[in-house]
């Protein structure tokens, strides 16, 4: 995995609403931690971080992380996670992992798959993935950023498990070798998916049934109306 630059400046604002007026300035609240040393506030320009991360092929990013105006202006790290609000999606706070280009670390990669498997093509099957991440160990430079897997000679009850995945040079995939990354499942067949359609749906009896007792709480509440009106018309017939 290449390393790309991104300078952060040490976090001047750390009192409460600290965070919010980092925000407003254009700038994101962070933190680096990691190589055995205390955890460090640290702040970083919005606009470098979004673009950074807009030109990124996957979400696991490797940066040249110079720090202004600080006693170890230099760092390797990770990314180790981007917090977004869930309404605008901006970015609320980085986590930066420091690590060192002689140690191994270890990573969840994202699988992708290429080309287009033969039980799809030829015999109308779905292709499953089973597994969307998949855990690779490998020092900082030797990352990949996704693990690809040729899925064109897959048949319909086939899949591709970890221990037959072929890791790039210098990359060690984690893992039990015989779970299923990716597999091709039989088609669905049309009254298969009109069972499940059925099962998924409320009855039609169940319907009627709710219908039916409210019908006759209806009814009960009219009969019990009744002998209030005939107390009623006695007392008048007294007055009378």
């Amino acid at each position: 995995m290449k390393s790309v630059p991104l300078v952060a400046y040490p976090r001047t604002e750390s009192r409460r609403g600290g965070s919010k007026k980092l925000r407003t300035s254009g700038r994101v609240p962070a933190v680096i931690y990691g190589r055995q040393l205390e955890p460090q506030k640290l702040e970083v320009t919005s606009r470098d971080l979004e673009t950074l991360i807009h030109h990124s092929v996957s979400e696991n990013l490797l940066v040249d992380l110079s720090v202004a105006n600080d006693s170890r202006p230099k760092r390797l790290a990770l990314v180790q996670e981007v917090q977004h609000h869930a309404l605008t999606g901006k970015m609320l706070h980085v986590d930066f992992h420091e690590v060192a280009v002689d140690e191994k670390v270890t990573i969840s990669v994202a699988v992708e798959t290429r080309g287009e498997a033969s039980g799809v093509k030829n015999a109308g099957g779905v292709l499953e993935h089973v597994l969307h991440k998949i855990k690779v160990r490998a020092l900082p430079q030797d990352l990949p950023e996704v693990i690809e897997i040729d899925v064109t000679s897959l048949e319909i009850g086939q899949a591709v498990h970890i221990g037959e995945i072929k890791p790039p040079a210098g990359v060690e995939i984690l893992g039990d070798k015989h779970i299923s990354v990716v597999a091709v499942a039989a088609p669905l067949s049309e009254a298969a998916a009109a069972a499940a359609d059925a099962a998924a749906a409320p009855g039609a009896g169940e319907v009627e049934m709710i219908k039916e007792k409210k019908e006759d709480g209806a009814e009960g509440a009219k009969a019990g109306a009744k002998p209030a009106d005939k107390a009623g018309d006695k007392k008048a017939e007294k007055k009378k």
